[in-house]
């Protein structure tokens, strides 16, 4: 039972650190990223931890 809330917490903990980095690499003013290819990186992650997230919570809510 505890096996499948650590890859949970984890996935929340990789979309929060990639996302505040992601929010750090975009300057507001000009509209761009500071990086453009580590930013694409950060983002792809980011989504990829927030679909991860999304699909447990959609199957937990099922149950």
């Amino acid at each position: 039972m505890e096996n499948s809330k650590l890859p949970v917490f984890m996935m929340t903990i990789v979309a929060i650190i990639v996302g505040v980095a992601l929010y750090k690499q975009f300057d507001f003013s000009t509209q761009t990223f500071a990086n453009p290819a580590l930013s694409a990186v950060y983002g792809i992650t980011f989504l990829f931890a927030v679909f991860l997230l999304v699909r447990n919570y959609r199957k937990t809510a099922r149950k």
